[in-house]
């Protein structure tokens, strides 16, 4: 596939070099999905994975739990992983499987990069209206059909720039006020499958976050 460099995808990289565009994922989000991969699709343990927008590293944290070896990187040096541009990458070596959080304007583009390089499976933490739109269905859905849709019954709290423990109050600058997390945003793991040839299934990933939370999960990662 040829590399787009029109200059309005590369506004968007610029754009996704903002801190305002980095949405940190809960730890716990990341070993439900690695849960049902196991459970649905086979063990992990011995495979390689490549997680391109790993921020601090919380998702890759996370993986590394289950994948014989993790590779992180990130267009941004936020202190994890190694930099580098995932849609113009200098590397474009295979991993068994892609999971990342990727940013929401540059999803698809993501996604059809990982599809390439990925030999067992991609997997893409998205707002759930991401799968609206005819436009998305045609260029993405329909020549790509996921293994699963797998939605969060329960909210996922993301917030930019900080992953925030659910259980404990933070000061709001903005609202000068106390506020406990929460998200009006819904968000599920889009999962694609090599040589996948079904239908997609609808799943949900039961209430996840008290059994699957872990002490140290909200620290930064030096």
């Amino acid at each position: 596939m040829a590399q787009n460099t029109s200059s309005a995808v590369m506004q968007q990289r610029l754009d996704h070099g903002d801190k305002l565009n980095y949405f940190p994922t809960p730890l716990w989000a990341t070993r439900a999905l690695i849960r049902w991969i196991i459970e649905n699709i086979g063990p992990v343990e011995g495979l390689t994975c490549l997680e391109p927008a790993c921020g601090q590293g919380h998702m890759a944290r996370a993986l590394a739990e289950f994948f014989q070896s993790v590779s992180a990187s990130d267009l941004v040096d936020r202190g994890y992983g190694t930099q580098a541009d995932f849609l113009f990458p200098d590397d474009t070596s295979e991993f068994d499987w892609i999971i990342t959080n990727p940013p929401f304007s540059l999803a698809e583009e993501f996604i059809l990069r990982a599809l390439l390089r990925a030999r067992v499976g991609v997997a893409m933490l998205v707002r759930t209206a991401f799968i609206e739109g005819e436009g998305r269905y045609l260029k993405l859905f329909r020549p790509a059909p996921p293994r699963a849709f797998l939605q969060f019954v329960e909210r996922v709290p993301m917030f930019k720039g900080v992953v925030r423990n659910p259980a404990e109050l933070y000061w709001d600058e903005e609202a000068q006020k106390w506020r406990r997390p929460s998200s009006a945003t819904a968000y599920s793991w889009v999962v694609w499958v090599k040589d996948h040839d079904g239908r997609p299934e609808l799943a949900w990933i039961p209430p996840s976050r008290r059994k699957l939370e872990r002490p140290g999960d909200y620290e930064v990662t030096p």
